[in-house]
This record gives C-alpha cells, structure tokens and sequence, in this order.
C-alpha cells in the first residue's frame, strides 16, 4: 500500500515526527554511563503514553520477527544495528547505541533513528560511520522531490556510503509510512538512478541509511529480532521521516523548539 496524505494528515504527521525527535533526544540525553537499556525503555512508553500516543512497536509482529516486539524502542549496541531488543545491559564508556523510535499520534505514524557514542570515549572510527551514515541519509533527502523515483534516493544514499568504504546489506531499507508504520515503497539503500515509483507530493518517506564496519551480513540473536553484523563489527543507523512537497522534501523528524511533548 502506498498512501498520499492529505493537508490535513500532513499537519499530523508534523506533530507525530516532532514528537518521535523529542523522545529520541531525551533518550540520547539521558543515555549516561551505567544506564540500563530497559530503563531507556520504560522511560520511552512514559513519554509515548504522556503525550497520548500508541507505539508502533509493543505489538508489531511481523513474519521476520519473532513478535510480538514487545517493547517501546529499538536499542542497539555496538554490534547491533536494527531491531534492537532492550533487555538488561548496562551501558558502558565508548557504547556506540542506536535508538530507533516510531510512533503513531492521531492516526499518523512517524520513523526515526539516531546513533552515537556513550560516555567520554569516543572511538574515531565510530564516529565516522554514524557521520557516513548522517551524509548518506542527507543526500538521500536532498534527491527526494516530486517527479523523481525511488531509485534516485536509494543512489544518492548508496553513493555516500560507497565512498566511505562501507559494504551496503540490500534486506533492509527505508519504506513509505503513514497511517502505519512500515508501507511501500521500498527504499533500498543503494540503487539504479531513474527506477522505481515516482514520488508525489503528500507522500511519507522513512529514509534510513545503515552500515556495518566490515560486512554486508547480518545474523540474528536468540531473542529472534536482534540483527548483529556476522562479523561482530560496529554498525551505525540513521532515519528520517520526510514529506515529499511541493518543491522538495522536508524533514519531519525534527526536534520541537521546546523540545516538548505533543
């Protein structure tokens, strides 16, 4: 199913976005040393049910996953990188997390993810792969607009991430959202210039180039969701939610001025 929201809808998606950005930087905020990933997670559902809003994750089940998720948030660690499933950890000097967050505000769903590093150790190489990742997710936003394709983003992402000298894994990509969370198009993170669906005005995008220091390849643990690197590498995820307009595209997963709930 792909959906074009209309004015209406779009306002709310406004709302949604900001407040998945609220949550995801309270979470990096109070990410210290020592925090335990459950605590990251229940203080999550107290900001989803604050604001009045449902949680796309707690009962996703998809045929991929062994669901239901369960949980409020994503948390992935170190060699970690999609569908991290919170569980007792503490986190630790030079942790590189990742959080990734959607929810679902009056009837409209909204897909972030951010990743950095824990503490006062910050590995260089780290930091390069969460930045390789935040370049690719911007170009892939500045190729959105209308009468281009999919595969426009999916090049302009895998063109970034290439040159940083990252393999690029094809299962998981972006996807259309809206009134639920995962919708097509299917947003690979590489691609051919020119193919794919055409892009409208009022169409919702989840762009979220990911990586894996050194592998294509993902192996999953034994709670049935977790996705590692098979080679025990680090990994880096960075998401968006974008709006394709009228002129472009813009960013909906952007922290509140006030940084408030919704």
């Amino acid at each position: 199913m792909i959906e074009i929201l209309n004015t209406d809808e779009l306002a709310r998606a406004k709302s949604t976005g900001a407040l998945v950005a609220d949550i995801l930087q309270e979470m990096k905020r109070r990410s210290a040393v020592g925090v335990n990933l459950l605590d990251i997670d229940r203080w999550t559902r107290e900001m989803i049910t604050e604001a009045g809003a449902q949680s796309c994750y707690v009962d996703y089940a998809p045929s991929f996953g062994n669901g239901p998720f369960g949980h409020y948030i994503c948390t992935a660690v170190n060699d970690a990188v999609l569908h991290g499933m919170p569980h007792d950890y503490a986190l630790a000097d030079g942790d590189l997390l990742t959080l990734d967050l959607a929810v679902s505000l009056r009837g409209i769903a909204a897909d972030a993810a951010i990743s950095f590093v824990v503490g006062e150790a910050q590995p260089a190489e780290s930091l390069a792969m969460i930045a390789a990742t935040e370049q690719a997710l911007a170009a892939g936003i500045a190729a959105a607009r209308p009468g281009a394709r999919v595969g426009d983003i999916s090049r302009a992402i895998g063109t970034v991430l290439k040159a940083a000298g990252y393999p690029i894994n094809m299962e998981f990509g972006g996807h259309g959202i809206g009134s639920t969370m995962h919708q097509d198009p299917h947003v690979a993170n590489a691609g051919r210039p020119g193919r794919g669906y055409v892009l409208r005005p009022g169409l919702l995008l989840a762009l979220e180039p990911w990586v894996m220091a050194d592998t294509d390849e993902l192996v999953t643990d034994a709670d049935g969701w977790t996705l590692r690197s098979a080679t025990g590498c680090r990994t880096a995820h960075t998401e968006h939610t974008i709006a394709i307009t009228a002129d472009g595209a813009e960013i909906l997963t952007l922290p509140s001025a006030t940084g408030g709930l919704h």
